[in-house]
Order: structure tokens, then sequence, then C-alpha cells
């Protein structure tokens, strides 16, 4: 260490500013050729011209130690201000002081080994223009000051605003969905009061028909008491008609009263049908400002550093992971919207990283560094991840990217052959076999061979088919299992097999795509009590992740998964539009209105402060809660989840990742 009178000196050597310098720091070797941190954050306020002073808040120990013993170096990008990048440099720690009563906070002279000489000039130029500059610079830091809270405000009220926008649409769905029940009851009375008609007029009918055989009677007894000279009974006859007349009088009088009834009744029929269109026509325009709005926090949580978007905003556990098949997802919005420059980030955070597994990416990874946050590799998110990637190819007819598609296919097909029936593990690591993997696998192997009509393409999609016949179709008892010897119902592999494989090829295969969607909404579809954010209570019809009666917690609509099967029942109402039966196609038609109007129900505001109270949906409408297949709904009330979100943009827009188009 230096001695007081030289460590003084040495200090004496540095400009004191008024302000600090940002600067990204990270400890290397002395050799500079092996990293032993990441990038760390410090802060510096004096600076000369062979180094400068860092200040560094938090410094773990071990760090603080090879520093202190100047056993490493460091390289630096420093922060100049209204600079375009950063000022790289290297340099020697000179000198090593403990920050009075901070823990864990030092500050670091440091000597410069390497820096450009005309970077360094305009350091010490700003440095020096500092000082001559001082009441100026304090003006601009009041303008910047004022412009803050100009903007403060601005922000403050863009929340409210956006927030209110939410509970608009809340509200007209709730208005919306009164006035539905409201006519389905008037439709109730209308159609009592046309039967009751009906059934007054058989009676008229009828009464008038016997007065009619009555009179004929008369007819045929006064030729017979002429011809025999009998006498009939005075009157009977006479008085048995006045009867038949009073009563079909009175049947007309209750006839007449119905007709009134009913008019009334058609009158506040056309009036609520008339508010409903009204409520309607509202909830149109909200429902495509609150996707606008979706969309928006998409974009605002993307990482300018990294590309990356984080998977949910809420549950500080996990708030600042990224998982791939959430990427996916996110990255075929921003193809289907043609935002190409947001979906290239994505994917260029993964075509540049080099640590894989197998292959294959790690199912997770930090959105501020991009290191990985789940050491686990699964096949599922890696497959999505090359489906994200043919569908921005075959929109953007870029194909940059197609290659690390390729790459991801050859693991993929590498697994496969491990396999004599064709199928495709969970991963390299794992020996059990799903069948949403295989589904998976069955769209990106087909989607590969459309863009480059490579043969191993088609061979791989046809073997990953007959796996899925041989081993997760049972046409008898359970339409489909979840995975290999696993006969536990997951909603999104029946989703999935409507938007995978299609109605048409599971036909042929001898499945029953009707059946299939009736067994899911059967089993898994629930209605629940949702206690949004403000506290305000609504019910939900959607489909939870397993049947509930298999689970010990109670219904609970994932709003992901939901929209799958909304995309489904979509798929079918296509596929009988094309087979010309209408009404089938508007029964399917009529489902996916009736649980899009639920996943309305769940659009809650944004609760993070960059979020800016943006629209997003929930993962679930319970917290922390077991899914029925070995993991949790992620924890807070309000948490956004970029899953729920973006698929519920693909519902609403009738876009299904796993078919190219």
């Amino acid at each position: 260490m230096f001695k007081k009178d030289s460590l003084g000196a040495k200090r004496r050597q540095y400009i004191r500013l008024d302000s600090v310098f940002p600067v990204q720091f990270r400890i290397l070797s002395l050799e500079g050729e092996k990293a032993l941190s990441d990038w760390l954050q410090g802060f510096t306020n004096n600076i000369s011209k062979g180094g400068i002073c860092l200040a560094v808040n938090n410094l773990k120990p071990e760090l603080a130690k090879l520093i202190k013993n100047r056993q490493v170096k460091l390289s630096l990008d420093i922060e100049m201000p209204l600079a375009a990048t950063p000022v790289p440099a290297s340099a020697k720690v000179a000198w090593v002081k403990d920050a009075a009563g901070q823990p864990n906070k030092y500050l670091i002279g440091l000597s410069y080994e390497e820096i450009a000489s005309p970077a360094n000039n305009r350091i010490m130029r700003y440095a020096m223009a500092k000082r001559l500059f001082v009441p100026v610079v304090s003006t601009i830091i009041i303008i910047l000051g004022l412009g803050f809270v100009i903007g403060s405000y601005i922000n403050v009220r863009l929340i409210k605003g956006n927030k209110a926008l939410v509970e608009q649409l809340v509200k007209i769905l709730q208005e919306s969905s009164v006035a539905k029940q409201t006519v389905k009851v008037i439709n109730k009375e209308r159609e009592d009061l046309q039967l009751k008609m009906q059934a007054l007029q058989l009676r008229i009918r009828t009464a008038e028909e016997e007065k009619v055989v009555l009179r004929e009677k008369i007819r045929q007894e006064e030729k017979v008491r002429l011809e025999q000279k009998a006498k009939l009974e005075e009157g009977g006859a006479a008085k048995k008609i006045n009867e038949f007349n009073a009563m079909i009088e009175k049947l007309i009088q209750e006839k007449t009263l119905l007709q009134e009834q009913l008019v009334a009744v058609q009158h506040k029929e056309n009036a609520v049908t008339g508010e409903l269109l009204r409520l309607d026509e509202r909830k149109a325009t909200l429902e495509k400002a609150n996707l606008d709005k979706m969309y928006q926090w998409l974009k605002i949580h993307q990482n300018p550093r990294t590309g990356l978007v984080m998977s949910f905003e809420g549950d500080s556990n996990i708030t600042d992971w990224a998982f791939i098949y959430d990427q996916s997802l996110v990255a075929q919005a921003f193809t289907n919207f043609s935002d190409f420059e947001r979906a290239r980030k994505i994917l260029d955070f993964f075509e540049k990283k080099t640590n894989k597994a197998n292959g294959l990416f790690y199912n997770a990874y930090y959105v501020n560094d991009g290191s990985p946050a789940e050491a686990v590799v699964h096949s599922g998110p890696n497959i999505w991840l090359g489906i994200a990637i043919l569908q921005y190819t075959k929109k953007s007819q870029d194909f940059h990217y197609l290659g690390l598609a390729e790459e991801i296919a050859a693991s993929i097909i590498d697994l496969q052959n491990q396999d004599g029936d064709g199928g495709i593990r969970g991963g390299p690591d794992v020996e059990w076999y799903a069948t949403e993997h295989n589904l998976d696998a069955y769209a990106f192997f087909n989607m590969l061979y459309k863009v480059t009509a490579e043969k191993k393409y088609l061979e791989a999609r046809d073997k990953v088919l007959k796996w899925l016949v041989r081993h997760t179709y049972d046409k008898v008892d359970l339409p489909i299992k979840r995975g290999k010897g696993d006969s536990t119902i997951a909603t999104d592999t029946y989703a999935w097999s409507i938007a995978a494989i299609g109605p048409e090829k599971l036909e042929e295969l001898g499945m029953n795509p009707d059946m299939i969607l009736e067994f899911a909404e059967k089993n898994c579809s629930v209605e629940v009590s949702y206690e949004r954010p403000g506290g305000r209570i609504v019910k939900i019809k959607g489909f939870d992740f397993a049947p509930q009666r298999n689970v010990a917690r109670g219904g609970v609509v994932s709003s992901e998964w939901t929209a799958q099967m909304v995309m489904s029942f979509k798929i079918m109402a296509d596929f009988y539009y094309k087979k010309y039966m209408i009404a089938k196609a508007r029964v399917y038609e009529l489902k996916a209105d009736e649980y899009l109007f639920g996943l309305g129900n769940m659009i809650i505001s944004s609760p993070s402060p960059s979020g800016q109270g943006d629209s997003c949906l929930p993962y679930a409408t319970q917290d922390f809660v077991d899914t029925g297949h070995g993991w949790v709904t992620p924890k807070g009330k309000s948490t956004g989840s970029l899953a729920g979100t973006t698929y519920t943009l693909f519902a609403y827009y009738n876009y299904n990742p796993l078919e190219l188009k």
C-alpha cells in the first residue's frame, strides 16, 4: 500500500467535479485474459489525465480483497455526458480507500494503461469546461429538473389514463354481460308467449271445428225430424252452439291480450338489443385501445441491451427472467405486427449466444445481462424458438436466422434418432416424453419443410406424428394423454392438437376434432370469481390447466391456455366454413367469443412504474397455486404475464403460431 503522504500526492493529481460519470467496469486478471467478475457499476467525480478515482458500492468482499492487493486490473466503459458511446479504457489499481462509515463501499484510484488519446482529451476538456461553466450547467440542471417534473406529471396522467381505459373496458364488459342476460330473459319470455299463443290458436281452431261439426249434426237432426216428424229437445242444440261461441270469444280475447303482451316484450327486446349493440360498438373500440396498450406493454419491457423481454412483471422471485418460450411468443407478436427490428433484437441474442448445452439453449435467461437464469435444457422451448425464427423468416423474407433454426432442428432430430419410435424426449438429460413437445416438433418440422423443401424435415415430421398416434392419442377413453405413459389431462395438448396438426389431418388419422374440443371443454372449462386489482369481483369463464376435480385448490382460469382454446375454436370455425357447414361454424365462433369475453375481464393495468399502467393479463386468476402439472402460478395478485398477454393478442387477431401461413 502507498504511504499516507504518497497517497495524498496521488490524490492531488485529480480534478474534482460537481457531478459524476457512471462507469461500468469488469475485473480482469493482471494479464487481462481472464474476466474475474461480471460488469459492475461505479461512479467517478475525480479525474486526471492519467486516471480516475472510482467510487464503488456493494462490492463483494472477495473482489475488494483482490483490488486491495492489486492482483487485478480493470476494464472500463466511462459514460461521458452527451457522448453517443462510452469511452473504453483499461487501468491498474494505484490506491484503495474504504469509504468512512459505509461498509462494502470503496474509493479506488486507477491509472490508465490504455485509453485513446482523443477520448482522454475529450474527458479532460469536459472537466475543464465544468469548472468554467458551472452556472450554465446549474441552469441546465434546473431546466432538466423542471422537465423531469413536467415529464413525471405527464407520466402520472398517462398511467391514470391507461388504468381508466382498462376499467372502462371491464365496466362495458359487465354492462354488456348484464344486457346479454336480459336479452336471454326477454327471449325466454317471448318464446313462452309465443308458445301460449300457438296453444290458444290451436284451441280456437279446435273450437271452431267442433262448432262446425255441431252445426252439421243439427242440420242432420233437423232433416231426420222432418222426415220422421220427431221432436228434438227444445233449445238443446242452440244452447250448445251459444256455449261454443262464448268460449271462442273468450279465447279470442285471451289471444288479443297475449298479442299485446308479445308486442310489449318485442319492444323491450328491441330496446335492450339496441343498447347491447351500442355497448358492443363501445366494447369494440375499448378492446382495440386495450389491445394497442397490450402491444405497447410488450415493447416497453424489451431490454435495449439484450433484446429480451421479461416474462413476468410483479413476482420479485422471477421479475428479471426471460423464458425462451415467452421470447418465442413475443418475437412472433413483433413479427406479426411487422415490427421486424424488435423481433431481430430477440433473435440476435440467441444467434450470438454460445454457452449452449448439447446444441440447445437453457430454458431461461436474465433479461439485464443475458446470463442463464435456469440451468435446465428442455426440447419444447428450443423448438418454439425455432418456430419464431421460421415465422419471422416467412413474413420478413429475411433468411439471416434460418441457419440457427436448422441448428436447433439438428439437435432435436438427434434426440429423435435416439428413440426407436421416433419420439422426442423432454430434453437431452431427461427421460420423460411430453405430448406438447412432440406437437411443437410436428409444427416446427412441417414449417422447416415448407421453407427449405428439405426431405429430412418431412421425414422427421412424419415420425413425430406416428409417435403421437401410437403413444398419446387414445380414441376410446382419453382423447389425448399428457405424454408417453402419462394419462394426466393437460388442456394445452388439446388446443395444440387442433392448432399444430389441424382438424383435416386429425380426421385422416381417425381422430374426431369435435370430440377433442368437447372433451377439453367438459373437463377443463371453469367459471370462477376473479378479484381484480381494485377489489372488484367479476365472473370469468375460461380454461383451467387441468380438470378442476383433480386439484384441491378449486377452479382457476389460465389466460394463456384459455387463449389457446379460443384459437382452436376459431380454427374449427374456419374448418366448417370451408365445408359450407355454416351453423356448426357459427357454434364455434360463439364459443370463441364467449371465452374472449372472459379474457377481456382479466385485463389489468401494468403494476410496475415502467409499465406506465399499460394493459396486460395476469398468468391466472389465482397466484401461487398448483397448476396440476408440477409447477405453480407466479406470486402476486397483479403479476403481468408475457405469455398470457401475447397469446391473448394472438387469440384476438386470429394468429396461429403453430401454422405457417
